[in-house]
């Protein structure tokens, strides 16, 4: 399967100038992409095909006063730009049909500079390289510090050069595992557990464990609360404004990398102990509608399953999701009692057929659990095919990771 590896890049001021005309040269392909399509949609015309638009948007483009400028980046920028017009008009067609998993796509939009992601990529024919000193070589941008967390397990098929909101750039490069390496990496094993995700607790195992919800957004809220306060005060447009949106978005930031470090390292850890995992397939969108909503995004189940989901694809593990319909809240886990609907404030319980005091969450863990091991035994397709790692796979996200990564 395939994997993205990201790591902190750290470009001088001449290859940051370097980038951003790259970004916005990207940009530009693109919108251009996005308009002529439109043109010929309200014309009633058929669209024009992925070489017709290269060779008018790119190739003859370049010998126009108009866009002469389009020259002074990587061709293979360009055309990876009118690939990812390609690939949105396609995925927004697909979720039309019904093709296409997940909430209905929208139609393609333009892209502007203010957005909080710019992104370029370069394939092989890019003829981009890692060098000797460990620096990232790039066509017309030169070579860029890189902070490497941990080696590159394979050579990488392309390279994407990201900048986020809060102006840090990132290298996040496509790598092809070994599925012998990862079979060493993490053997076989015969235990089985079962997760029941919760606000008071982040998580509790079947086997009685308890983990802690960090609750990073909450304990960052107030130094949150003050940097956006101080946003708000500066006058728009101006260069205070800007260093009060980058001092926002750096505090985010830093909630998001240390919420997305807790979630790698808790899945690493359950995934490497256990051969069957069960967790409960929650309606994350159903509760982000409901006065615990702030709670429920600070927790990130949705981020954490997900983890979950491509590392078990990743080791040979069975990843089981339980109904959100089936009560595991209200079974007795000892004899399978049927013990009804408790309110939330319901945290211990005993069973009115064998008398056994249940604790909530560990009593529903061990019925996930259950249910987990009841469909891997009645031999049902439970485990995910191979899935692409989210942007955050492993690397450098302003957060030191020395120790931890060894």
């Amino acid at each position: 399967m395939q994997l993205r590896y990201a790591f902190r890049l750290y470009p001088t001021p001449g290859q940051r100038i370097a980038l951003a005309r790259a970004f916005g040269c990207a940009r530009v392909v693109y919108n251009d992409a996005i308009a002529v399509r439109e043109r010929a949609r309200s014309a009633g015309e058929a669209f024009p095909t992925a070489a017709v638009l290269s060779r008018t948007l790119v190739t003859e483009a370049k010998k126009t006063r108009e866009r002469h400028w389009l020259g002074e980046v990587s061709a293979v920028v360009l055309q990876q730009a009118l690939r990812d017009a390609e690939s949105a008009y396609r995925n927004f067609f697909a979720s039309l049909k019904g093709e296409r998993r997940g909430p209905t796509s929208g139609a393609p939009r333009f892209k502007s500079r203010k957005d909080r992601r710019q992104a370029v990529r370069f394939t092989a024919n890019a003829r981009w390289k890692i060098t000797e000193a460990g620096r990232l070589s790039l066509p017309k941008i030169g070579e860029v510090r890189v902070r490497w967390s941990r080696p590159l397990p394979s050579v990488p098929s392309s390279v994407t050069v990201v900048k986020d909101a809060a102006g840090r750039y990132f290298a996040s490069f496509v790598i092809d595992t070994d599925p012998a390496a990862d079979a060493a990496r993490m053997p076989d094993t015969d235990q089985a557990v079962g997760i029941d995700l919760g606000l008071t607790h982040f998580a509790v195992l079947s086997d009685g464990t308890k983990i802690d919800s960090p609750r990073f957004l909450r304990r960052a809220e107030k130094k949150l609360k003050r940097a956006q306060r101080e946003l708000s005060r500066k006058q728009k447009g101006s260069r205070n404004r800007e260093k009060a949106r980058l001092k926002v978005a750096r505090a985010h930031a830093r909630v998001a990398d240390a919420r997305r470090e807790f979630h790698h390292q808790l899945s690493t850890q359950l995934i490497r102990e256990n051969q069957t995992v069960a967790v409960e397939d929650l309606a994350v969108g159903g509760l982000a509608r409901t006065r615990l909503a702030k709670s429920v995004h600070d927790a990130g189940w949705s981020q954490f399953v997900g983890m979950l989901v491509y590392k078990a694809a990743r080791y040979g593990r069975t990843l089981v999701k339980v109904g959100r319909f089936e009560p595991t809240s209200q079974v007795c886990s000892a004899c399978g009692h049927p013990g009804g609907p408790k309110p939330l404030q319901v945290r211990e319980w005993t069973c009115p057929a064998c008398g056994t005091v249940h604790d909530r969450d560990h009593n529903a863990a061990k019925n996930i659990k259950a249910a987990g091991l009841a469909v891997t035994a009645c031999g049902a397709q439970v485990r995910p095919g191979p899935v692409p790692a989210q942007r955050g796979e492993a690397g450098s996200h302003g957060i030191r990771t020395g120790a931890r990564a060894a």
